[in-house]
């Protein structure tokens, strides 16, 4: 049986299961910027980024900044980007066992 906590891990983990959510963080690590500016930095459409930046508010990831017509995106949290960076790492030593795999089986031709 699912338990609350392990639903809302769930969502977390699903909510940055999309490149294009992992794109608007990583863009947002500067500081806040306008919807206009995260669609030149991540090349998507207007209505494909308000639906992933809405998913990314809903999980409390980003909140928006209304500042006259323009929204602006900040990150909620900080230490998202810890997890983010623990992840690249994770991923990278991944990578690392995978070459040494290859090169060996390559040698073993």
């Amino acid at each position: 049986m699912d338990s609350p906590l392990h639903t809302y891990k769930a969502e977390f983990f699903k909510t940055l299961g999309h490149p294009l959510r992992l794109a608007i963080l990583d863009a947002l690590r500067v500081g806040p910027l306008s919807v206009t500016e995260l669609q030149t930095v991540t090349k998507a459409d207007q209505s494909m980024l308000s639906q992933h930046l809405g998913r990314l508010r809903h999980m409390n990831f980003v909140t928006p900044r209304r500042e006259g017509t323009t929204i602006f995106y900040q990150v909620q949290d900080q230490q998202v980007y810890q997890f983010l960076d623990l992840a690249r790492l994770i991923y990278g030593r991944q990578l690392k066992r995978s070459e040494a795999i290859l090169s060996e089986l390559e040698q073993n031709q």
